[in-house]
């Protein structure tokens, strides 16, 4: 059973590095800054029995993630973490800007080379978090919540794509495109067809198609149908082919094609930009597929969208069912900062920091 069912179940409080598997080099210092590693050995060797007080924060409103994994660095890595005090929120939290998320009391020589490591998970989780909670408010904007699929599995290093999983489904994505990405919190990776598969089959989206139902029959049969840019005649042909078989058509125009059913219809342009996946385009799609009675074939987007974008097609009630976003999930635009602010129990910091005490920390046992 996975850490993340336990701690649903209430049998755990935090995941620890079960799930994590952090690189046993963190012990020797390997991913820290050499500066905080001299620190540790001059305070070491000069106070060693001063008790330092570090509170981490950031400058925007959030969604944090990483607190989990932050504490399992803490307690497998510090020396004698049974000597640190640690209070922190959850992941999930909604977090304000210079709000307290974290904080350890201890002997600074103990924990202070984490110090660095522990800022950039906590930047990248709540970063990611943070971008995909967005995205799928924005994806409710129209009073119907739409699915969102992580799909960032091209735009970082694969390494990442445990912890960005991770950091999704805490911002409210329940729909990953790698089994990596599930690796945390317990499900398969989804998804359906590439462009490769078409162009395999000569660019026939039906044989393709056909040839994906063969082999996966238990799957959600879905038809990425922009490949020969002719998005409302290749969704139509699958739909006739498959009829209720076929739950849905994703469509992925490039940002710099104009798919061919504007220049069968050139009468409709003029007021808007054609390029991509466009709102028209999905109206028009939406329009043939229920003429001809295939009202339950479901809509999929994906290609360049991010939340500005998703919230204008849920503005204008564009028709679509779920949204595939990546690369606009992966910005680490969140930075978190850590400080030492108090030592034996009395204000030392540098100027402009003083020790905010958030009444919504809990002890870590």
């Amino acid at each position: 059973m996975k850490e993340i069912e336990l701690k649903l179940q209430g049998k755990i409080k935090r995941l620890t590095n079960k799930t994590f598997k952090f690189d046993e080099r963190i012990r020797e210092g390997w991913f820290s800054a050499v500066y905080f590693l001299k620190t540790c050995e001059i305070v070491e060797s000069f106070k060693p029995e001063n008790i330092v007080t570090m509170q981490f924060f950031q400058k925007s409103d959030a969604v944090l993630c990483g607190s989990d994994e932050a504490i399992a660095l803490i307690k497998t890595f510090a020396k004698n973490p049974e000597s640190l005090e640690i209070y922190s929120l959850k992941d999930g939290d909604k977090i304000s800007p210079f709000e307290t998320v974290l904080t350890i009391k201890g002997p600074y020589q103990n924990f202070g080379f984490l110090e660095g490591m522990i800022d950039g998970i906590l930047a990248r989780r709540t970063s990611v978090a943070t971008n995909v909670y967005n995205v799928v408010k924005a994806a409710s904007k129209s009073g119907v919540q739409k699915p969102v699929i992580f799909m960032g599995d091209r735009d970082d290093h694969f390494a990442q794509q445990a912890g960005d999983g991770y950091a999704s489904y805490i911002g409210g994505s329940t729909a990953q495109a790698t089994h990596a990405m599930n690796e945390w919190w317990g499900k398969k990776g989804m998804g359906t067809m590439p462009h490769a598969l078409i162009q395999i089959f000569n660019g026939d989206i039906v044989e393709a198609t056909k040839a994906y139902h063969a082999k996966y029959p238990e799957d959600d049969l879905i038809s990425l149908v922009d490949y020969n840019n002719d998005v409302i005649t290749d969704a139509l042909k699958v739909a006739r082919e498959f009829g209720e078989t076929l739950k849905g058509v994703r469509v992925d125009t490039s940002r710099t094609m104009v798919d061919q059913y504007f220049f069968r219809n050139p009468d409709v342009l003029g007021s808007f930009d054609p390029r991509g996946v466009n709102p028209e385009l999905i109206f028009a799609l939406r329009k043939a597929l229920d003429e001809e009675g295939f009202h339950h074939v479901k809509i999929v987007v994906s290609g360049g969208f991010k939340k500005e974008r998703i919230e204008q097609f849920e503005e204008q009630k564009v028709p679509v069912d779920i949204y595939g976003v990546g690369s606009n999930l992966l910005k680490i635009n969140i930075g978190f900062t850590g400080d030492n602010v108090m030592m034996n129990e009395q204000h030392q910091a540098k100027a402009g920091r003083i020790y905010r005490h958030n009444p919504r920390l809990e002890l870590v046992e």
